[in-house]
């Protein structure tokens, strides 16, 4: 069950951004439509599907949601062309984050659209968009941990900040089920994975806090030692999920 006040927000995006691209079809992805949407703290992940370039027009629909609602900026969607659905490496507008951009739907995200198959408008994802099949879900995300995630557990600076513990360690997990069973796991579910992956346990809890309860240890020692922590443990479970 979605929140009022998401329902309200999300229904008043598509409102809106038809009045200024020719949209197809509205599809939810990532918590929301796996069941683990935590409010204020999840993002609200969607993709349009459009039949015509769209302009910056719809990156102002974003900046009017923002102004008169916080929880918009959680809402971030890619714009894709139905003439371009099929193709994995196309970058696709993209409003995320305060910005406006380009970036692909990765195979991890289509495998969510076609799983969840939540649909504000128009004809549901399993109508339209192509499926990915297992080999290009498993390549994406070898290469996502060989060429993104190991890379960076050799700088310092990132490992300070909330959002890269906790997207760190629950994409290795998540990632080790994909790559040994096919399966995509929400971030609820990769809780139960992680000990098991040797992950250190204050930091498992940390995690856990964050996103569904009150938070702790947020002073310097902690957030030191916890970087570091996170850095060993991901530069060992990273090659062990690869392998």
């Amino acid at each position: 069950m979605i929140d009022e006040a998401v329902q309200q927000l999300l229904g008043g995006f598509v409102t809106s951004v038809r009045s200024v691209a020719a949209v197809e079809a509205v599809w939810l992805h990532g918590s929301l439509a796996l069941g683990d949407y935590q409010l204020g703290r999840s993002d609200l992940d969607v993709v349009a599907v459009v039949s015509a370039p769209v302009s910056s027009a719809v990156a102002d629909v974003h900046q009017e949601l923002i102004s008169r609602d916080p929880l918009a900026e959680k809402l971030h969607c890619s714009y894709m062309l139905t003439s371009q659905l099929a193709d994995l490496s196309v970058r696709h507008p993209t409003f995320a984050q305060g910005r406006y951009f380009d970036r692909p739907v990765t195979p991890v995200t289509r495998r969510e659209l076609a799983i969840g198959n939540r649909t504000l408008y128009g004809p549901a994802p399993a109508e339209l968009l192509p499926a990915v099949t297992d080999e290009e879900l498993f390549a994406f995300v070898r290469r996502d941990l060989r060429e993104f995630w190991l890379p960076v557990t050799w700088k310092r600076k990132p490992w300070y900040r909330d959002v890269w513990v906790d997207l760190g360690l629950l994409t290795v997990a998540r990632a080790h089920v994909t790559l040994a069973t096919g399966d995509l796991i929400t971030k609820r579910a990769a809780f139960d994975v992680l000990p098991r992956l040797g992950a250190p346990a204050d930091v498992v809890e940390d995690i856990r806090r964050r996103r569904y309860g009150p938070a702790f240890r947020t002073g310097p020692w902690w957030r030191h030692t916890r970087a570091s922590l996170t850095r060993r443990f991901l530069r060992t479970a990273i090659p062990a999920t690869l392998s």
